[in-house]
């Protein structure tokens, strides 16, 4: 390893437990910061959350928050690189907590920019974890415009059934295609437009002090670890919980919208490969399958898998804020790092619900979610 001390924020989480694990079983020392947040730990993380109990006796645990700048000092100090994974997730929630969204994703990266540039650091290299939700919907080509980037779907067409995106001046539909890093950014929601600020603040701040920044673009990660407690993130969890507790699945829209599902496993790699690599310096690359998966295949594949019968009703509900496809373009990644995913959706799908069955059934806090967002009228 080119790199041996190791700051992941966020580190007891889904995608930073298992860095950890792999960063460690490469000879690096690690350090995680990491506030073991209830909604994704449980009431009592430090006794009954797995993921922390994979690491807590093989790393530097600090358990504090990125918007404490004491945690922060203590957290870098003597540590090389920092893969900064900590923030709020939520798509729909980002909607109604946006103070606390724009403090933890903004705030926190802000402080962490703000000591590296006023205070001597031994910090060379900043891996930002950014997200597929800057690009807001992704890339289509229009066979009279050329390339074109849909704006947000209006709540008047959804309400009449009428979910794809259009463009003005496209006469006929509009044909998806893979999201490339040079597409257009025009998030959606509050979260997206956190992720968004906090690749721009690292990319454009970490170059003036001499230190190396990375931004990966993850699409949607699930895999052996992800949280079934958490109802707001992770639609793979949600329906697992769901369907493992005899609950109907009210599929959004007309079940066809689609997303870009890529398993953890790959993920580790291609942010290890961002660590190591000096090719990722100053760069930003997407991170997923170059595969869309539309919701309903996978509820259907779900069902299939756990052996249940459950109703699934196609609702036409939707949450505003909400994109209709995105999945990602790998060329520039596969080029520069080398990395191609090697877990297909069936093959991933697989083991992810052969480790949901194992785990004690959570129950499902779903609807008190969906509750929330109809209160706040983000659901229709």
């Amino acid at each position: 390893m080119r790199y041996k001390n190791i700051l992941i924020t966020g580190g007891a989480g889904f995608i930073g437990s298992g860095l950890a694990l792999y960063l460690i079983n490469e000879g690096c020392t690690v350090t995680v910061l990491d506030n073991l947040s209830e909604q994704i730990h449980g009431a009592d993380p430090e006794i009954s959350s797995p993921l922390y109990q994979s690491i807590k006796e093989k790393v530097r645990f600090i358990k504090g928050s990125v918007t404490s700048r004491s945690d922060w000092e203590k957290a870098i100090d003597g540590n090389e690189v920092i893969v900064h994974l900590a923030a709020e997730t939520g798509t729909g929630q980002s909607m109604y907590q946006i103070s606390h969204y724009a403090a933890v994703n903004i705030g926190g990266t802000a402080l962490m920019l703000d000591i590296l540039a006023n205070q001597k650091t031994a910090i060379k290299k900043v891996i930002i974890a950014s997200s597929r939700a800057i690009y807001g919907e992704g890339k289509y080509i229009s066979p009279e415009l050329g390339p074109v980037y849909p704006k947000h779907r209006m709540a008047a067409d959804m309400d009449k059934g009428h979910f794809e995106v259009t463009y003005p001046g496209a006469v006929t539909p509009l044909q998806l295609v893979a999201t490339d890093e040079e597409s257009k950014i025009h998030p959606s929601s509050v979260y997206g437009i956190t992720k968004q600020n906090q690749e721009q603040m690292v990319m454009t701040v970490c170059p003036t002090l001499g230190i190396a920044p990375v931004a990966f673009r993850y699409q949607n990660v699930y895999g052996p670890g992800q949280s079934l407690k958490n109802p707001y993130t992770g639609i793979l969890s949600i329906f697992s919980t769901l369907v493992l507790n005899n609950k109907p699945l009210n599929i959004f829209e007309d079940g066809k919208e689609s997303r870009d599902f890529v398993f953890i496993s790959d993920v580790i790699h291609a942010t290890f490969l961002g660590i190591e690599k000096e090719e990722a310096n100053g760069q930003v690359f997407n991170v997923g399958t170059g595969v869309p998966t539309t919701v309903l295949e996978v509820a259907e594949g779900l069902i299939r898998l756990y052996g249940k019968e459950v109703p699934v009703t196609i609702s036409g509900n939707y949450r505003l804020g909400d994109i209709r496809h995105n999945y990602a373009d790998l060329k520039k990644i596969e080029s520069l790092l080398g990395f191609s995913p090697s877990v297909s959706f069936a093959e991933g799908l697989q083991q992810f619900t052969a480790w949901v069955k194992a785990q004690e059934v959570q129950t499902s806090r779903y609807e008190e979610s969906i509750a929330e967002m109809k209160a706040k009228g983000l659901m229709k």
